[in-house]
């Protein structure tokens, strides 16, 4: 929806900012309660599932389904209901001095969105190695999203430096383009399930080299190669690759907060079991939350208990709560 047919005079039910897997389902269920809702999305709708290339522990799909297609499908189904979608950058969060008012401030505009309830999901950006050479070839050669990038590394060796799910999920996918495709892990074994390793094992055109971290990457104009070190040896050694792939976990989207509710000291938000946060009218869910397992529908169970808080913290206030 265009943002000129909001208006910011009006008092939503519920602000949802992120607009990934958690967002969306928060969306669809507090639309179908028929709480006015608006989605705030600061880049593109999907967060990092988006980018995924196939998701396969998904239920209801034996063979698995592409990341694209199933945002499509939730996004679909969160406007058919009523969610409204914007698209800026949350930039902070105020409280009217009078009532129950949340104010969402948007880029730099001077007037907010107005709301009753909030529900945060606004999930996780890639962790960076913090090495030499990183930043100056993002862009050229280093990447942060083998499906976004994957195509222009065709017959040449590349780097995967990870070794969680997404990092072998994108280093399989990375073997449809690559001659060749190094997986860099710091420990002696992969983080990744038993199934995901299995199948790159049998994958001819992978790697593994245990026990190393990267210590800089070089190039010219383009990535050339990595200088990696073995934690366990000292030992320094040349890669040539095109293309270092960076998975090494995430770090939450939070810096619009600030202090307003309780965070862990990781920087993601403690909620209870009903994802309510510390500030009353506040809810989160998906990855930006403390817990154990972030997954697309670990999200989405989060995105509907938020919502389902969400609408009975806004009946209270409306008086319209069943008893």
């Amino acid at each position: 929806m265009d943002d000129e047919s909001i208006n910011k005079a009006e008092i939503y039910d519920v602000i949802i900012i992120g607009g990934g897997p958690a967002g969306l389902t928060a969306g669809i269920y507090t639309s179908r309660a028929r709480l006015s809702t608006i989605m705030i999305e600061k880049l593109g709708i999907g967060g990092q599932a988006v980018l995924t290339d196939k998701i396969e522990n998904y239920p209801g799909f034996k063979d698995g389904i592409y990341g694209a297609e199933l945002i499509h499908h939730m996004q679909e189904q969160a406007e058919s209901f009523g969610t409204n979608i914007v698209y800026g950058e949350v930039n902070r969060i105020e409280f009217s001095e009078e009532g129950n008012i949340k104010k969402v401030f948007v880029d730099d505009d001077t007037v907010p969105y107005q709301c009753l309830s909030i529900i945060i999901a606004a999930g996780n950006e890639q962790r960076k190695i913090g090495v030499p050479g990183e930043s100056e070839f993002t862009g050229k050669g280093v990447s942060y999203c083998a499906t976004c990038d994957g195509a222009f590394f065709r017959n040449v060796p590349v780097a995967v430096i990870g070794g969680g799910d997404v990092a072998i999920e994108e280093g399989m996918f990375l073997t449809r383009f690559a001659s060749k495709v190094y997986i860099i892990h710091r420990r002696d074994r992969l983080r990744a399930t038993k199934i995901l390793q299995e199948k790159a094992f049998k994958n001819e055109r992978i790697e593994v080299l245990y026990n190393s971290v990267v210590d800089e990457i070089y190039g010219q104009n383009m990535v050339e190669g990595i200088k990696l070190k073995n934690i366990k040896t000292g030992e320094k050694t040349d890669l040539s690759v095109n293309g270092a792939f960076v998975f090494i976990g995430y770090i939450p989207n939070l810096d619009f907060l600030g202090t307003i509710v309780k965070k862990s000291d990781d920087n993601y938000i403690i909620v209870d079991k009903e994802m309510a946060t510390s500030r009353e009218g506040i809810f989160a869910c998906g990855d930006c939350c403390k817990k154990n397992l972030k997954q697309v529908v670990t999200a989405c169970g989060d995105g509907a208990t938020a919502a389902f808080s969400a609408q009975h913290y806004v009946e209270r206030l409306k008086g319209e709560e069943y008893a």
